[in-house]
């Protein structure tokens, strides 16, 4: 019985200092970034096989961004696709070069750029 009631208080002492210490801990605001993608813009055409630079405006981002770790992922119509084009880079980069998949050619492609949140570009062609 003189085991259980020192566990016990010793779990309480723990959870109360435990408890304490994240009260204590700063908590840093954090803010989702959403930065436009600049390019490919409506009326664009990708060939298959060739790089592009896929651009985006970095200006104004909030000082503390939730994930600054961005990936890019081709979109067809309204679905994503499980193409990354790229990941991996900082969100602050505003701009990353990509190599065109092999897709079936068409006019409804758009990317998706994720960091904190996913964006999608406008509409653009992908052909042969």
């Amino acid at each position: 019985m003189q085991f259980t009631t020192n566990l016990t208080y010793v779990l309480i002492v723990f959870t109360a200092v435990l408890l304490s210490l994240v009260r204590a801990a700063p908590l840093i605001a954090r803010d989702v970034y959403v930065p436009p993608i600049t390019y490919p813009h409506p009326g664009t055409i990708w060939k298959i096989g060739s790089y592009h630079n896929v651009t985006w405006d970095t200006t104004n981002p909030p000082e503390h961004i939730t994930n600054s770790v961005g990936r890019i992922v081709l979109r067809k119509g309204v679905l994503a696709t499980d193409i990354v084009l790229k990941s991996g880079f900082n969100i602050l980069d505003g701009r990353v070069v990509v190599q065109v998949p092999k897709v079936t050619p068409d006019k409804d492609y758009s990317l998706v750029l994720f960091g904190d949140s996913g964006n999608f570009s406008p509409q653009f062609t992908i052909t042969h």
